[in-house]
């Protein structure tokens, strides 16, 4: 089985740069996307079924704001439209599908960038976030998959310049301490799994040159639950993929 995350800065722009061709030519079984900015009546989801795929869209009240979706070749037995946060719910940020052997969790997870208010949230969003994550977990037989757009680059090794950007948003200690509780708490980094080379990025600024010169961030991530460790086949960041300034990241299991 083959999951891809990407944080696509716009759908409706993603698909203008070509997104379903791409699609088409990667085949994977599911694909998970962040930051729609388009409400669901603007997504043109029969092109996505043309293709073969179910599609589950949870926009943000906000036009033209944040947003999560997920297309998948088989169906999900139960989905979920957020996940009881209310502000989280009222941005569109949690996608949740079950399926017969594994419960799929797709998240844009808040920026701090923006100022102290929204930091403030995202810190807030965190804690909620990491209780869910300790009730999925819980449940019994879990196999957990949560992917998306982290907004946190966990270690040095993640970010191209740690010395730099110790103060700023998506790298700063409480930030980092919090990824680590969320591996704590029985989660994987697939990524990790596979690749411990540095220089491996997922968004880039559009300032500067930055993804030419290969300066960026590994934020975005499908990590699993350890009870799927064992079914991790391969992971890989795909970053000639360039539809958004983020690139997809991908997970094939053995399941």
């Amino acid at each position: 089985m083959k999951i891809i995350s990407y944080n696509l800065n716009g759908i409706r722009a993603a698909m203008g740069k070509g997104l379903l061709e791409w699609i088409k030519s990667e085949d994977a079984d599911i694909y998970c996307f962040q930051e729609l900015k388009a409400n669901v009546e603007d997504i043109n989801s029969a092109a996505f079924e043309e293709l073969g795929y179910n599609c589950y869209w949870f926009s943000a009240q906000k036009k033209g704001y944040s947003g999560v979706g997920i297309i998948t070749k088989e169906k999900p037995h139960e989905v979920e439209y957020g996940c009881g946060m209310e502000q989280a719910d009222f941005e569109g940020r949690v996608l949740q599908l079950k399926f017969n052997n594994f419960h799929l969790i797709n998240t844009y997870f808040p920026s701090g960038s923006s100022g102290d208010e929204r930091q403030g949230y995202k810190m807030e969003f965190l804690e909620d976030y990491i209780n869910l994550l300790n009730a999925k977990l819980q449940e019994q037989n879990s196999q957990l998959i949560v992917a998306g757009d982290y907004n946190i680059c966990h270690k040095e090794i993640d970010i191209h310049d740690p010395k730099g950007n110790k103060k700023s948003s998506g790298f700063l200690p409480e930030e980092r301490a919090w990824m680590d509780r969320f591996f704590e708490t029985g989660m994987v980094d697939s990524f990790r799994l596979i690749n411990q080379e540095p220089h491996q990025y997922t968004w880039w600024s559009y300032r500067f040159n930055s993804r030419s010169k290969n300066k960026g961030w590994r934020i975005d991530y499908i990590n699993v639950s350890k009870s799927l460790e064992d079914k991790v086949k391969h992971a890989e960041i795909l970053a000639d993929a360039i539809h958004s300034d983020h690139c997809p990241v991908t997970l094939e299991l053995n399941m």
